[in-house]
């Protein structure tokens, strides 16, 4: 498994078209992390004073159901609310993305 660290050196188009938004307090005033460390997850975006997890998911994702659900499942039982958005939605529709996450950081 990759270190935060490294996936911070290298993330997707995706991740970088969305951490542009997102990064430093830039939305909203939300301070988000990116690859921040949860127990043994790495999760793609996280602002902690929301307990609001962001992820970003591939095609690769469609083979791995299971175990997204399992990370959900314990990023949940953490208190933290999770976001999934396909990378395609990202690179397609971010004002939509944005929306969505911004309507999660409200509430």
């Amino acid at each position: 498994m990759l270190r935060a660290g490294e996936l911070r050196l290298n993330p997707t188009p995706a991740e970088a078209k969305l951490w542009s938004c997102l990064r430093a307090h830039r939305f909203g005033g939300v301070g988000f992390r990116r690859q921040h460390a949860i127990g043994n997850c790495v999760t793609d975006f996280c602002a902690p004073s929301k307990m609001l997890i962001v992820e970003l998911d591939g095609n690769q994702h469609l083979e791995q159901e299971e175990y997204d659900a399992e990370r959900t499942a314990f990023l949940e039982s953490k208190g933290y609310r999770v976001l999934r958005f396909y990378n395609n939605d990202v690179m397609k529709d971010i004002e939509k993305v944005l929306e969505v996450i911004s309507e999660n950081i409200i509430h």
